[in-house]
């Protein structure tokens, strides 16, 4: 038997401070806010189902006009 396709796990960092109320906006990632070299940042984290899914988040954080630091492929 086949082992099912798990979705692969995305690290977003954007510049500036979401709480725990963006979560319902952001499916459920993980948000995690640290300062980084004088800077305060916020990390994203968790399962993203398909580069669709992820373009879609991209675009709407875009919306939000936040400043994208990184994203990386766990």
């Amino acid at each position: 038997m086949d082992k099912p396709i798990e979705a692969p796990v995305y690290c977003i960092t954007v510049q500036g401070r979401l709480d725990e109320a963006w979560g319902t906006w952001l499916h459920g990632l993980t948000i995690e806010t640290a300062e980084e070299r004088g800077l305060c940042v916020t990390r994203l984290a968790g399962e993203i189902v398909d580069q669709p899914a992820l373009r879609g988040l991209l675009n709407q954080l875009w919306d939000w006009n936040l400043t994208l630091i990184t994203v990386t492929r766990l």
